[in-house]
């Protein structure tokens, strides 16, 4: 018998009587598993070798073209009452989530292998850590999950001891675009997927069960789980101070999580901890502790560069899979704004024209250990998680929001990242500029009802006195010319900086309607080539423009209805008083 959990032992059985597979394989995690899975997938054409002399254990995959993103549309939450998944979710009841998607499973795995995934989200030993299984019959995802995840023998015994997992079951189904479908079952901590092979929804670890599930899970246990990086930062004494960042698409995440600190700034250093996701948890002293539960990285690969990311760039230099780039005439990936070579193939395998658009697909990805990051903090692995010291919202607003500011308390805090907003780009479909709200940076990723999700941040005010601070940052200021007043990348740190020396008592600011701003003397910009106007405008906000933005957000909280808490209305209309009567405080640290 595989396993000793007759729970599990059962669902695998059940699981394979509806699919009918070929076989049913076990997979322990080991690297010599990972080594036949890669030879099996070169032999069949999913995975081909790149340059092993530049790009060692380097493999690049190509997905079906209708099949290369997250399909937020077919993405659906099943619970039994609507306005628990909320106006931010698709919603069907979990009968007929289990009826519209179990049909596809009937038969779907004949000829194939099955693979049962145990997995660990966040450090082995940790008891902020939670257990799943993915079943699936793709080896590419089983490849990815040993990558991202801590899976195998030791998450088995983890499961068998604790009795308790997250069901997940995946198959790529026939790859029809009609046939696809992402289930979550809340109440069920289960999640089903069939019909894509992309990441984002055939990794069923990541944003399906680290977040979606686990956002429901973390209200119900009082924890948080959030699409959040994080980062140490290490200062010239040695000193290091943890912050959790959420940012949306196209605000520079990956950048940040992996910021290399400016020449100018001598002695400091970052450590990444997580890129993408954080689950926070109060330890017996009340202080927020984050474990990053991933053990990998599922990044977007177009734009990075030595210059934009060096970190990035080294790290998937070897041991790293390629989804959907373009490859050069000596077999490298390529990819967008790389820097160096050109592509003669394109994403599809074709022969390489610009007629037929981007070499790279936009959304074409890297696969990577955490391990291979230069900037990689071993304390990734650590059980206790580290402690945070604040918690950073930000979104791309080319006039409104400075470069960056204080919310006065926790409960202004959660209306700040309520409140999130970003404008378009072209890396979006659809216009170019539109303001787009995204909560907390979890839009498509909280698996239940927005207005439930902000009462249970609020929640934590009363249940600790040591809350980080929250702040926001936007790197994207632009003048009337389109102009980045902010030189952003590695100058980011002044920024973190300030940040944790208002933490730490040793920073000052200036109080506004909108909370606390840095006034230009108290960044460090020693060494920075920035005028003294674009800075002042950078810590500065025009009461007018901001009581639009304050109207509007009321706007998109009223839609939540009466399940919007009272704490949120009475925040928004502080700020709004504030604005009205246009006060200016120098504040203290």
């Amino acid at each position: 018998m595989p396993t000793s959990l007759a729970t599990l032992e059962s669902w695998v059985d059940e699981v394979a009587s509806r699919t009918r597979p070929e076989q049913v394989t076990w997979c322990d995690g080991s690297d010599d598993e990972y080594s036949q899975l890669v030879r099996q997938m070169l032999q069949s054409g999913d995975l081909s070798e790149l340059n092993q002399d530049t790009y060692p254990n380097c493999y690049l995959h190509l997905s079906d073209p209708s099949d290369v993103a997250r399909v937020e549309h077919l993405t659906f939450v099943c619970t039994d009452n609507a306005d628990d998944a909320g106006p931010n979710n698709n919603w069907l009841s979990p009968a007929d989530g289990h009826e519209r998607i179990d049909a596809l499973f009937d038969g779907c795995m004949q000829g194939r292998t099955m693979y049962v995934i145990p997995y660990c989200m966040g450090p082995i030993d940790s008891p902020y850590s939670r257990c799943g299984v993915e079943i699936t019959d793709s080896p590419y995802v089983v490849v990815n999950m040993k990558l991202m995840t801590r899976m195998g023998a030791a998450a088995l015994q983890r499961i068998e001891r604790e009795g308790k997992f997250v069901k997940g079951l995946h198959s790529t189904g026939d790859l029809d675009p009609e046939k696809r479908l992402i289930m979550h079952f809340p109440d069920e901590l289960s999640i089903k997927s069939i019909g894509s092979g992309y990441g984002g929804n055939a990794l069923l670890g990541k944003k399906c069960h680290a977040l979606r599930i686990a956002s429901y899970q973390a209200r119900a246990e009082g924890w948080l789980a959030e699409h959040m990086l994080i980062v140490g930062v290490e200062n010239p004494q040695g000193e290091t101070h943890y912050i959790a960042c959420a940012l949306p698409s196209a605000c520079g995440k990956t950048n940040l999580a992996m910021l290399i600190p400016p020449a100018s700034m001598p002695g400091w250093k970052i450590w990444t901890l997580g890129d993408d996701i954080a689950w926070l948890h109060l330890d017996d002293a009340g202080q927020l502790r984050a474990i990053n539960p991933e053990s990998g990285y599922f990044g977007v690969v177009p734009g990075t560069n030595e210059a934009t990311n060096k970190n990035a760039y080294d790290m998937i230099r070897h041991d790293a899979i390629f989804t959907n780039v373009a490859r050069t005439a000596d077999n490298e990936p390529w990819w967008e704004n790389k820097g160096v070579g050109e592509p003669v193939t394109d994403w599809q395998g074709r022969p390489y024209d610009k007629a037929n658009g981007k070499a790279a697909h936009p959304n074409s990805r890297f696969t990577v250990a955490a391990g291979n990051n230069p900037s990689y903090s071993k304390l990734a692995e650590a059980p206790a998680g580290v402690p945070i010291s604040a918690i950073v919202f930000g979104g791309r607003r080319k006039e409104l929001a400075p470069l960056v500011y204080q919310a006065r308390n926790w409960r202004h805090g959660v209306l700040v990242g309520a409140g999130v907003a970003s404008e378009t780009t072209s890396a979006n479909i659809g216009e170019v500029g539109v303001v787009r709200r995204d909560p907390m940076a979890m839009k498509p990723f909280c698996g239940y009802n927005f207005a439930d999700y902000w009462a249970h941040w609020l929640s934590f005010a009363g249940r600790t006195e040591t809350l980080p601070g929250v702040f926001h940052v936007n790197w994207f200021r632009q003048d009337e010319n389109g102009r980045f007043l902010w030189p952003g990348f590695g100058e980011n740190l002044r920024v973190l900086k300030w940040i944790l020396d208002r933490c730490n008592g040793r920073a000052e600011a200036v109080e506004t309607a909108i909370g606390y701003l840095p006034r230009v003397e108290d960044l460090d910009i020693d060494g920075l080539d920035i005028n003294r106007s674009d800075l002042e405008t950078l810590t500065s906000i025009n009461a007018r423009q901001w009581q639009v933005e304050i109207e509007a957000i009321g706007e998109y909280l009223a839609s939540y209805g009466d399940r919007l808490p009272a704490e949120l209305r009475d925040e928004l209309q502080i700020v709004a008083d504030k604005l009205a009567h246009g006060s200016v405080n120098t504040a203290d640290s």
